[in-house]
C-alpha cells in the first residue's frame, strides 16, 4: 500500500495521549504513537520536526478518549492558541490538521482554529456539524473500534471507566454519521484498531455499511478518502490516476459482504501490476 502518516499524534499534558497513571509519573507514550506537547512554541518545533521527517498531514488530541482514563470524553483539549500554531505550521507547509474529537464543543474548538479533518465525531449534533460544514471540514469514523471494544474490551483488559465511555460513544456513532450526511460533510472510513482487536480491520466496512448503503461506502473508503489526503490519483479509476485497484469476484452491490468477506476471491493490482 501506499502510506500517509502523520507521526506521533500531539497531546496536551493530561490529554487523550498523556498515559500517566494518575498518581505517578512513568510513561511510555512514545509507544503508543503519541508525545505529550505544551505550549505555542514547542508545539510548532513538533509540527516543523513531524514534517522535516516526512510526514503528510499531524494529528493532535482534541478531546479526551475512551482508553485514556485522567481525561473526561467530552472536554475539548489543547488552547486555541496551541491549535492555531499547529494548523498555521502544518498550512505553510501545504499539509493539514487530522483531530481526535468526540464532542460538539471539542469538534467546535478544533475546526473554528484550524483543523481540517474530525477523526471519529461520534457525539457529533447539528450545531456542530453547521460549523463543520462552513469550514470545509471531513469527518472520518471508526465505528469498529466501538464496537469491538464492546465485545472483546473486557477480555482484553479495559477498565470499567473506559467500557463506560465506550458504551456512550458506540450509541451515537451512526446518527453521527447521518448528520454529517444530512450537513453534506464529507465523510470518509477509518478504523482505528490496533493491538489484540486489529484482526477485525474489515468488520468497519460492514458496520458503516449499516449506516451507508453500498455506493456510499465505497465512495468513503476510495473517492472520498482520496481527497482527505490532498491525492486525487488515489482512489479512482481514471487516465492519470495510479493503477491500485482491488478487483472483487463479486458484486458489492448485489453482495456487498464480498467488501469485508476475505473468503470472496480478490485480485490485488499495484502500479498496474497484479501482484496477488
Amino acid at each position: 500500500p501506499n502510506y500517509y502518516y502523520t507521526g506521533p499524534a500531539l497531546s496536551q499534558t493530561g490529554g487523550h495521549g498523556d498515559a500517566r497513571h494518575a498518581v505517578y509519573d512513568m510513561c511510555c507514550a512514545d509507544a503508543l504513537g503519541v508525545e505529550v506537547v505544551d505550549g505555542v512554541d514547542p508545539l510548532r518545533v513538533a509540527v516543523r520536526e513531524r514534517l522535516r521527517k516526512g510526514a503528510h498531514a499531524i494529528k493532535i488530541m482534541a478531546s479526551g478518549g475512551v482508553v485514556s482514563l485522567t481525561d473526561p470524553i467530552r472536554i475539548p483539549q489543547y488552547s486555541g492558541e496551541e491549535i492555531r500554531a499547529v494548523t498555521e505550521e502544518a498550512g505553510r507547509r501545504g499539509s493539514y490538521v487530522a483531530a481526535h474529537a468526540y464532542s460538539p464543543e471539542a469538534i467546535v474548538h478544533a475546526v473554528t482554529n484550524g483543523v481540517r479533518s474530525i477523526e471519529h465525531a461520534n457525539l457529533l449534533d447539528d450545531e456542530s456539524a453547521a460549523v463543520m460544514a462552513a469550514h470545509s471540514a471531513v469527518m472520518i469514523p471508526t465505528l469498529v473500534t466501538y464496537q469491538m471494544m464492546a465485545e472483546k474490551g473486557a477480555e482484553i483488559g479495559m477498565v470499567e471507566v473506559a467500557l463506560q465511555k465506550n458504551h456512550e460513544v458506540l450509541a451515537s456513532g451512526k446518527a453521527a454519521i447521518e448528520i454529517a450526511t444530512r450537513h453534506e460533510i464529507l465523510v470518509g472510513f477509518g478504523t482505528d484498531l490496533m493491538g489484540d482487536l486489529e484482526y477485525a480491520q474489515l468488520r468497519g466496512l460492514e458496520i458503516q455499511h449499516e449506516v451507508q448503503g453500498t455506493l456510499e461506502l465505497m465512495r468513503s473508503i476510495t473517492s472520498r478518502n482520496a481527497q482527505v489526503i490532498g491525492n486525487p490519483k488515489h482512489g479512482s479509476v481514471a487516465v492519470g490516476s495510479f493503477g491500485d485497484l482491488l478487483v472483487l469476484d463479486g458484486n458489492p452491490f448485489e453482495k456487498p459482504s464480498v467488501l469485508w468477506n476475505m473468503s470472496e476471491g480478490r485480485t490485488v493490482i499495484k502500479s498496474g501490476r497484479v501482484v496477488k
